[in-house]
């Protein structure tokens, strides 16, 4: 699978994961009967097993009787679910959802859902039972940074390490041998400056090495590298051109850091939070840039559902580009055995249509339109782009273009 073909998969994944805890974010239950299980994939599930009817043993003396069987019907629930698998849950771990959710009117409905392999591993095993499903750690998997390399340094030490979306990883470090301002008796202060000079240039070349040897296998994943440490040293490391030439171009921003000790990568990360925002939306302004360009050409862009769908469907669109916040189903109707479409709110219950030609719509199907134009696009060959809201075109294509848009291959007049 080509690098394009993966980014557009873990995309729709991601968008997938996006809505389903979306709907769980919306579910509550009256009093603390929403079970939630995060589980790595080295956790044996025969040990999951184990802890659920423990659980289930204990929610038996929970006082309230609606409550006590609203937890052990989740519990049973979640461990009939956990037979599906072996040994251990599949790459990444699962996170299990079961509980007795309001449903208006004093009823309650069961609900019990099963994410697999999310966008990032579970780091630890995690049981939580409250008024709603535990979704936080999952959110932070989607509010995914990309990958960025860190160096810190000064004249005594170094650390190098990855931001892999909010995770901060320190790889490798060094110390120097760079000798204090104050010379050793017996040297002329030339000899000493000379020598101190040749040690501090040795550090740096080691330094790096150690980042060239880590970061260029993943120079074309990679979205950026943030420098972090006292003035003036990496200054004189990036302007020395010590680092990779391809390397040196990926240099997103240099910071100010006062520790160059691992908790000093942390420090980097916060320090650069404004670079790294920009960076995460720069392939987004990207896209619409060339959007508003073709735009502005004529008939080389298309925009709005009724136009993007007929360029799709005639295989014009090289790249779909849907805005995050975009949250509408499609219904098609038959108007007498000819296809008719709306976009509706998801809340809608009953959508209704007005055929064009004044006779009666038969609703044939509802889906979301989202996973149905990534099908349409997937089928003729198309790119599929998430736009974010957080930059000033990001907002007009979702408030201006109704979320949808595409760039075309070739002018169309559609």
């Amino acid at each position: 699978m080509s690098s394009d073909a993966e980014e557009a998969s873990e995309d729709r994944r991601k968008y997938e994961f996006k809505k389903v805890i979306e709907d769980l974010r919306e579910y509550e239950g009256s009093g603390t009967q929403l079970v939630t299980i995060y589980i790595p994939e080295d956790k044996q599930i025969s040990d999951v097993v184990e802890h659920v009817i423990t659980e289930h043993s204990e929610a038996s003396n929970i006082k309230s009787k609606q409550t006590r069987t609203n937890v052990q019907d989740a519990l049973t629930s979640i461990k009939d679910r956990l037979r599906y698998y072996d040994t251990f849950p599949p790459d990444r771990g699962i996170v299990m959802f079961s509980g007795a959710v309001n449903s208006g009117g004093g009823q309650t409905d069961m609900v019990t859902k099963v994410l697999e392999s999310p966008p990032e591993p579970i780091q630890s095993f995690r049981y939580h039972c409250d008024s709603n499903f535990l979704t936080g750690p999952l959110e932070d998997m989607l509010m995914d940074k990309g990958l960025f390399g860190l160096i810190v340094l000064d004249r005594r030490e170094a650390n190098v390490g990855w931001l892999k979306g909010k995770r901060v990883e320190p790889v490798k470090s060094a110390s120097s041998l760079v000798p204090g301002k104050q010379r050793k008796g017996g040297q002329s202060a030339q000899r000493f400056a000379r020598l101190r000079l040749e040690a501090i240039d040795n550090f740096y070349q080691e330094v790096a090495g150690m980042a060239n040897d880590l970061f260029v296998p993943k120079r074309h994943e990679m979205d950026g590298i943030l420098v972090g440490g006292p003035s003036p040293t990496k200054d004189e490391f990036l302007d020395g051109d010590y680092l990779h030439h391809e390397l040196q171009d990926l240099v997103v921003g240099k910071f100010d850091v006062a520790y160059t000790d691992e908790s000093g990568l942390y420090d980097l990360v916060d320090a650069g939070q404004d670079a790294l925002a920009d960076q995460e939306v720069m392939k987004d302004k990207k896209q619409m840039e060339e959007f508003f360009e073709k735009l502005h050409r004529g008939n080389e862009s298309t925009y709005g559902f009724e136009a993007t769908r007929k360029n799709l469907v005639m295989g014009s669109v090289d790249r779909l580009l849907i805005s995050e916040d975009l949250r509408k189903d499609i219904a098609i109707y038959d108007c007498d055995g000819q296809e008719e479409y709306e976009l509706v709110d998801h809340r809608h219950n009953t959508p209704t249509h007005e055929c064009e030609g004044g006779s009666e719509a038969e609703l044939k199907e509802r889906e979301d339109v989202i996973e149905w134009l990534m099908d349409l696009a997937d089928q003729r060959g198309t790119e599929t782009k998430f736009i974010s809201t957080d930059f000033e075109k990001g907002e007009q294509l979702y408030d201006a273009f109704g979320g949808i848009a595409g760039i075309l291959r070739y002018s169309t007049g559609v």
